[in-house]
């Protein structure tokens, strides 16, 4: 199924921005969601900038008991810098880039013995990743770009 079917369909949906901002293009999806943030002012939608610990933020997900579940992420997936993608956190679709220190497909896996809900994830390909690096120029235009695309259907401008 489309994001954009997903996203229409869903009554409440929770975006986690994961990355670290300072390395590099890792900073991705904490770019997208900081930009959601200012965006979209919907009570059915919760936007939460995990950093690089998404599994604190469990309780807050289900607490909110949300339809569908986006993650937003820097994923190296062999794929051209900046190219984004859309793919099942469950699958083995490259890894997360960042120090996560559990992996996406377990925190899911713990998600859906919680909630009845969708899961997606957003990946970019990433090219810078020193420690203390800026993200590329490619990788914040991706991310306004996508900020701003889910931000409609989502509630915001």
């Amino acid at each position: 199924m489309k994001l954009s079917e997903l996203l229409r369909k869903a009554k409440r949906v929770v975006v986690c921005g994961i990355g670290n901002e300072v390395r590099g293009d890792d900073a991705f999806g904490v770019l997208v969601a900081e930009r959601l943030k200012e965006l979209v002012k919907s009570p059915n939608v919760l936007i939460l900038n995990c950093g690089e610990v998404p599994e604190s933020y469990t309780g807050k997900i289900t607490k909110f008991e949300p339809d569908l579940v986006v993650f937003v992420d820097a994923v190296d997936f062999g794929g051209e810098h900046g190219e984004v993608i859309l793919a099942d956190p469950e699958g083995t679709l490259g890894e997360a880039v960042s120090t996560h220190s559990l992996p996406l497909k377990v925190l899911v896996g713990y998600l859906k013995t919680r909630l009845n809900a969708e899961f997606v994830l957003i990946g970019c390909q990433p090219a810078v990743l020193g420690l203390f690096q800026e993200p590329s120029e490619v990788i914040i235009e991706r991310a306004k770009t996508l900020a701003e695309s889910l931000a409609r259907p989502l509630g915001g401008g």
